[in-house]
């Protein structure tokens, strides 16, 4: 890495001498800005030293194909999903082209119509928070082991997540934030009760919905087709919600690649609710996120530190004390 300073590296967890684990965590000493995807396998090992590369640093991963009947499918798979990763954590670290400017433009005619941009809020716009339903994707967990631990154990509204993670990986995701939060964190599964003091992560391979079992909520899951290349999707999980809570939501769109979250938070504004993006600077790429803020979705553009504090400030909202 020193002798020919790559734009990123791609790495596999289990190695002879040095683990890919220890490799990142000593890469982060001397490299703190180098993208590092890392390759692992669909299993349960696999799922929890990605889940501790992740922890030390490294920025994304690949799970490496497995029975897919042929090596040719094999490779193909893997352009499929490490080529798109490639080029948007590169995007970080190219260098700018220089541009010669081009003349400047006459300005539009005084009867153009201005940019559609959201309609701005008004206080009488804002509704109780019933539930609180994150997406995130690339950087997500650690930016989820960031954020889940500041949320309160009391807070009144339930929380509802999806994370882009195949299976196995979903259930190491909740039952490591689990450990670290007042909140009851588990993987969804069909039946399970949305309620205050819960938070239910979208399984990987299934995307997460919601439907009135008398006076209850109750999780149901899908197999329907991928979303914005995704299973878990964040929209799908959007649109259900605001089938049962209508304007009662809080969207909140953390880091990661694509544009997954936008149509769904779009959803939810149009229905009255709210929506937090994560900014930028504090995200590892700024794609879901940013496509929320830059359409004018977005209620609130936050760094990851304020998050948790204006989740629990809107929850707690339009509430009594009792």
């Amino acid at each position: 890495v020193t002798q020919v300073s790559p734009d990123i590296l791609t790495m596999d967890i289990e190695m002879p001498e040095m683990d890919g684990i220890e490799t990142v965590r000593e890469l982060r000493k001397t490299h703190p800005d180098l993208p590092v995807i890392m390759f692992s396998t669909l299993t349960e090992r696999g799922a929890e030293s990605t889940l501790d590369a992740l922890s030390a640093g490294a920025t994304d991963y690949l799970t490496k194909p497995a029975n897919v009947g042929s090596v040719n499918l094999a490779k193909q798979r893997i352009s499929e999903e490490l080529i798109p990763k490639i080029k948007t954590l590169c995007g970080h670290v190219l260098p700018a082209k220089t541009v010669i400017p081009p003349k400047p433009a006459a300005p539009p005619p005084a009867t153009s119509a201005p940019a559609p941009t959201a309609a701005p809020r008004t206080t009488s716009a804002a509704s109780r928070i019933d539930l609180i339903a994150i997406g995130s994707s690339t950087g997500g967990p650690n930016a989820l082991a960031e954020l889940i631990p500041t949320l309160p154990g009391d807070l009144p509204a339930p929380v509802v997540l999806t994370q882009h993670m195949p299976p196995v990986f979903t259930r190491m995701l909740a039952e490591r934030l689990n450990d670290k939060s007042p909140l009851e964190i588990r993987e969804g599964e069909d039946g399970g009760v949305v309620k205050p003091g819960t938070l239910w992560i979208a399984p990987g391979d299934y995307h997460m919905t919601f439907v009135r079992r008398g006076v209850d909520v109750v999780i149901k899951l899908n197999q329907d087709p991928p979303e914005n290349s995704c299973r878990p999707a964040v929209d799908p999980m959007l649109r259900s919600a605001v089938d049962l809570y209508g304007g009662h939501v809080l969207s909140v769109i953390l880091t990661g690649m694509g544009q997954d979250g936008l149509l769904g938070s779009q959803v939810v504004r149009d229905a009255g609710g709210r929506v937090i993006a994560q900014d930028e600077a504090t995200s590892v790429v700024w794609g879901m996120p940013g496509f929320v803020a830059k359409k004018g979705v977005a209620d609130r553009v936050l760094p990851l530190g304020q998050i948790g504090s204006e989740i629990a400030r809107l929850a707690k909202a339009q509430r009594s004390p009792a």
